[in-house]
């Protein structure tokens, strides 16, 4: 698989208006429709390069080490009506995430937008923060335990050390 950490180094000020997941997940969803699976994942990783590249949150909601991956407990009870089907696109981009913000998710869509629900899955399951957040889990044991900010920021601040060194 291609290195997908080459994110453009993005440095701003969050607009005055708060940013939620669901406002992200709208703008994600206004690029393609997409499955649920698909779009927890994608969120994941706008969060975990914001905080690696920022230093702080792009939204305030949480993730939580699923079975199947990260997964935002409030974004999984909006969406899950559509189970495994694809979600509709959105007409429009929520007011909010304008400029930089805007650039910011659509450069998150750009690495990570190609691949699918499943290969998002796999990806997170390989990476240290989900791992860490399941330490002693069996592979099939639920756990709503959270996936702490501190360490996505040092793991993908890691690789985007790593990958500005190739």
């Amino acid at each position: 698989m291609a290195k997908i950490y080459n994110i453009a180094d993005f440095k701003w000020e969050l607009s005055m208006k708060e940013i939620s997941i669901f406002d992200v997940a709208k703008t994600f969803l206004h690029l393609e429709s997409m499955t649920h699976k698909k779009l927890q994942k994608i969120c994941y990783y706008a969060q975990a390069w914001h905080l690696a590249l920022e230093g702080e949150p792009l939204f305030h909601e949480r993730f939580e080490a699923w079975i199947h991956g990260p997964v935002c407990p409030e974004l999984y009870d909006y969406y899950k009506t559509y189970g495994w089907t694809n979600i509709p696109v959105t007409k429009e981009v929520p007011h909010n995430i304008t400029g930089k913000v805007y650039d910011f998710i659509k450069e998150i869509y750009r690495a990570y937008g190609q691949l699918d629900g499943e290969q998002l899955e796999l990806l997170s399951h390989s990476e240290k923060p989900w791992q860490e957040a399941r330490k002693g889990l069996k592979i099939n044991e639920p756990s709503n335990e959270t996936i702490k900010h501190t360490v996505m920021r040092e793991y993908y601040l890691k690789l985007y050390e790593e990958s500005q060194n190739d």
